[in-house]
């Protein structure tokens, strides 16, 4: 549905975006992640007309992207752009008037999103006298207001407490299910990975990563956990300088010790282990996403060219 084609952006000597391409689909959710200064916000501005691309190309359902499709778009910006004077229904009702709603529509989904997001008691208030957290739920109405085809969030857990974020996926997991896909970034990579159909991980302006949670794990080096009942006379110092790559050795609480390797033969493991005590346990250990988020930052590209470039999003 929605198709990002080629995107390149310099500004100056800097390059902010190089040939980037990613798609989302009805109902999915992305994950858009990377280091600061990578060019998530710069390629979501460019979904939304706030910048020009050097090169290169956004479309929706086959067709460029125009005035007339983004006001289809909810957007919620990085630098959250509230009236911070307006009361917080009169905010949702301007908004929602300006991407087309007549007044008894947007009425009724001012009311429907600020009681679904927690906010109805602060309808009469101005934006500017609540918390960052109630500003943020705010933003997130703003954005859903109109009943969008798709979303677009810059950051939507920024600062959000645990129910709020709660409140907050739970939302875009609804938005799903109706059909609409969503695009959002984020540095809570727990977040992301609970959440996501998808995710997609830029670095210095180029992707280096696309795929499901399951796809991104399967390009990790296998991990193994083997918890044992030492024996008498072993120790985590022994296990410690066992012949395994790079072997992380703990005790539990009951006293046992629990191995855990990388880039091993399960059968190796096991029978190494064997050497130390009765085995209890063994099996994969699951990569979580902020392993692999790591991986791919600190590793070369996958497409393998090394890359050297750093930039630096304007904001």
């Amino acid at each position: 549905m929605l198709e990002l084609s080629g995107l390149s952006k310099r500004f100056g000597s800097l390059k902010a975006l190089d040939d980037l391409s990613l798609s989302l689909d009805r109902g999915e959710i992305v994950g858009f992640v990377g280091a600061n200064g990578a060019g998530k916000s710069t390629t979501m501005r460019i979904v939304m007309g706030v910048l020009a691309a050097d090169s290169g190309a956004v479309t929706w359902k086959g067709a460029p992207v125009d005035a007339a499709i983004r006001r289809t778009i909810g957007y919620m910006p990085e630098e959250r752009g509230l009236y911070p004077r307006m009361k917080v229904a009169e905010q949702l009702l301007y908004l929602a008037r300006l991407h087309g709603l007549s007044a008894s529509a947007a009425k009724t989904a001012a009311n429907q999103w600020t009681e679904r997001l927690g906010l109805e008691e602060r309808r009469g208030d101005e934006v500017q006298s609540l918390s960052l957290g109630n500003q943020q739920r705010v933003q997130l109405a703003a954005a859903l207001v109109s009943d969008p085809e798709l979303l677009i969030l810059d950051e939507p857990f920024s600062g959000l407490d645990p129910v709020a974020v709660d409140v907050m996926s739970q939302v875009l997991l609804e938005r799903a299910a109706a059909g609409v896909p969503t695009l959002f970034s984020s540095h809570q990579l727990d977040v992301v990975e609970r959440l996501c159909d998808r995710v997609v991980i830029i670095r210095s302006g180029r992707l280096v990563a696309d795929g499901t949670i399951p796809e991104l794990q399967a390009t990790e080096a296998p991990r193994w956990r083997v918890v044992v009942e030492p024996a008498a006379g072993s120790a985590p110092a022994q296990a410690a300088t066992l012949n395994l790559p790079a072997p992380t050795v703990e005790l539990d609480d009951a006293g046992r010790l629990v191995i855990t390797a990388a880039g091993t033969d399960e059968q190796e493991l096991l029978r190494t282990a064997q050497g130390l005590g009765r085995v209890r346990e063994l099996g994969p250990v699951r990569h979580r996403l902020t392993e692999i988020f790591r991986d791919v930052l600190t590793t070369p590209s996958r497409e393998g060219a090394a890359d050297t470039n750093e930039t630096k999003e304007t904001h």
